[in-house]
Parts: C-alpha cells; sequence; structure tokens
C-alpha cells in the first residue's frame, strides 16, 4: 500500500500501469501487488470483529462499537484523509471518499448482519460477491433521481450531493459488504485448534484460488473485461489477472482473497523473520494508515520545492487542475526509495503507539 500510494505522488509515468499497451513488467507488477490490500482490509475487518465479540462481549455490544467506529471511519475519510492526505485542499465543494467511508459503512452493515444465523450470514456474503456482476448493466443514468444511491452501492463516480457540493465515490458498497460479511464467518475457522485452522484456511485458500482460475478461464462472467491473447506469454498472463477493482468484480475478490488465505494459513505458523518489522504496521493499522498519506504528500511537496522550486500541483484549491511536470516525478527505483523512507519514519511512531495501545485499556483507542 504505501509502495502505490508513494507511486501515486512520485512517478515520473503518470499513465495507467496496468495498460497493458504501455505498462512494463515492473510497473504492472508494482500496481496489481496492492490489490492484495482493500479485500484483505474489509475481510480481516469482519474477521476482527468476530473476534472481538468472541473475547466475551455480547452481540449487541458489538453492534453498538461497529456502528460508531464504522461512523468515525467515515467521518475521518471525508475529512481527514481527504484534506490531510490526497488532495491537500480544504474546499467545502467536494468530497473525495477512498477505502475507510467503505469500510465504515461496511460495520454498519455488518452491525446488523452479525444478528443472522451463521450459515444466513455467509449465504448473503456469497450472493453478494458471486451475482453483483449481474448488476453492471444497470446504469446510474438510468435511474434518474435514485442515480447517486446506484452510485454508492454498485456504480462509483461523482454525485451532486447538492448545489455546490460533489462527491467522489471509488469504492461502492455491496460487494465490499459482502467480502466483511464472509470475514465475519471466517472467525469461525480462527478459533479453531492450530493445526485444524490453518488446514481450514489453506483448504479455503486453494479452493478460492482453483475458483477464480475456472471462472476466469472460462472468460464469460465475472468480470467485465474479458482477458485476451497478448505479445508475449507474460503479458497474456498479465491479461489474465487484470481483473476490475471499481467496483470489484468477482474475479478480482476471487484472485486477491485466496492468496491472502494461503499467506495466512502460512504466517499461522510461523512469520519469517525478514517480514516480522512489519508487524508493528499490523499492531496500529488506522494510526498507520492516517498517517502515511499526509506524510508521502507533504514529503512529495519538500522533495519537489528541493528540486523544483515549487510543487504547485500537490496542494491548493484545485491542484487537479495543475498538471506535474514531466521531470518532478522518478522513475520505480525512486518509488521504492521513497516508499522504504516512509515506512522507516513511521516505523517508531507505531511502535510506540502499538507499546502505548497494549498497555492502556482505554475505550477511546478501540477507535483508532
Amino acid at each position: 500500500m504505501a509502495v502505490d500510494h508513494t507511486r501515486g505522488f512520485f512517478t515520473n509515468d503518470h499513465s495507467d500501469p496496468l495498460d497493458l499497451a504501455r505498462t512494463t513488467p515492473a510497473l504492472f507488477v508494482t500496481r496489481w501487488m496492492t490489490h492484495l490490500c482493500a479485500p484483505v482490509f474489509f475481510f480481516l475487518a469482519g474477521t476482527g470483529a468476530f473476534l472481538w465479540q468472541s473475547r466475551g462481549r455480547s452481540k449487541r455490544e458489538l453492534s453498538h462499537f461497529l456502528i460508531t467506529r464504522g461512523l468515525w471511519l467515515v467521518l475521518l475519510d471525508v475529512t481527514f484523509t481527504s484534506w490531510f492526505g490526497w488532495k491537500f485542499n480544504f474546499s467545502a465543494h467536494q468530497l473525495y471518499t477512498v477505502v475507510l467511508w467503505a469500510a465504515g459503512w461496511n460495520m454498519v452493515a455488518l452491525a446488523g448482519l452479525i444478528w443472522l444465523p451463521i450459515g444466513a450470514m455467509a449465504s448473503l456474503g456469497v450472493a453478494m460477491i458471486a451475482l453483483h456482476d449481474m448488476l453492471d448493466g444497470i446504469t446510474p443514468e438510468s435511474l434518474a433521481l435514485w442515480q447517486g444511491w446506484w452510485r454508492i452501492l454498485h456504480a462509483p463516480g461523482n454525485i451532486d450531493v447538492f448545489p455546490g457540493l460533489q462527491m467522489e465515490v471509488i469504492y461502492p458498497l455491496i460487494p465490499w459488504i459482502g467480502v466483511g460479511a464472509l470475514g465475519y464467518c471466517f472467525g469461525k475457522v480462527l478459533i479453531r485448534e492450530a493445526a485444524e485452522r490453518r488446514r481450514w484456511t489453506a483448504l479455503l485458500g486453494f479452493a478460492v484460488v482453483a475458483l477464480f482460475l475456472s471462472v476466469r478461464g472460462i472468460n464469460h462472467y465475472g468480470d467485465p473485461v474479458p482477458w485476451s491473447e497478448q505479445k508475449s506469454g507474460l503479458f497474456t498472463v498479465f491479461s489474465f489477472v487484470k481483473c476490475v477493482k471499481y467496483p470489484p468484480s468477482l474475479c478480482f475478490l476471487l484472485m486477491t482473497l485466496g492468496p491472502a488465505l494461503l499467506l495466512l494459513a502460512a504466517f499461522d505458523r510461523k512469520v519469517p523473520a525478514l517480514l516480522r518489522p512489519l508487524l508493528v504496521f499490523g499492531r496500529a493499522p488506522l494510526f498507520y494508515y492516517l498517517l502515511h498519506l499526509p506524510l508521502i504528500h507533504t514529503l512529495a511537496i519538500v522533495v519537489n520545492l528541493l528540486r523544483l522550486g515549487r510543487a504547485n500541483w500537490l496542494y491548493g484549491p484545485q491542484p487537479e487542475g495543475v498538471p506535474p511536470p514531466p521531470e518532478s516525478g522518478f522513475g520505480l527505483p525512486g518509488v521504492y526509495f521513497f516508499a522504504l523512507i516512509v515506512l522507516l519514519i513511521l516505523y517508531p511512531a507505531c511502535q510506540w503507539f502499538a507499546g502505548y495501545k497494549r498497555r492502556s485499556n482505554a475505550a477511546w483507542l478501540d477507535y483508532i
């Protein structure tokens, strides 16, 4: 995630990294590997809710917590991450909603879904993920006054909330709520004995990967963009795994959740020593997320002021109207370098916060 967000601010190539006609293998893989982030966020948010309840809380307590924390995430997304993270644009005329917005409403929906029997909840989650592609033919424009709601639920885009205020929706809710619901059901697997837990997690991962290969291989359903033969075998593979994220297609979710489950099964036994420092960020995920965007953005401004003497395309009332100069960015090595700098800067802060959170029983810490 840090690599992809750093790329957005530091790249010297502003074309689509998944455009097979222009991309390079390194650029494609750099962007593609970040697809794991959002599905894992939503899935494990549901799992975390189940485990939170399993520590002696009632469904009523969990439902209250999910509603309040969900609304808090929505507020953070339309204010802090929009104003201080992505845009550095403090205009009251544009709401920019991204992953925390959808994660927040996912929690609010989950607050109601947890009252269903676990089997019914799992069935509903599967149906939302497997069948929502059938809704692609319904366009927001065809729904007249309801088009804004359809963009929130299924088709991303801009909504005129009222004169003078526009909201951009990037993460529509229907499929993501299904992912969160299945994550909650997966909590049943994680409370099993260790060996059984790892076995079931791996089996589920292999089953999801096999389902992806089958559905994507048939090439008739599951993604609005069929794969096709390309100029080389490698780029044909890229075409096969280039699945639509906005909104996430069935193939996109299968392609990401399957490997994620396999990784979870592998890391359940032992996290490799090389990756253990990353656990610090995992112990303070929202704290890290809230800090990393403004840090990357500020770092990009400072670097460009030092190199070029200006960075006006990165801040101000309408920064998107100012194109970045060609000499402003870096190639992929530079992107990875600055992503590493971001992680090194945030490491001690996240380590401190994770320790403080572990030592304290203050209720407000559950919201950060």
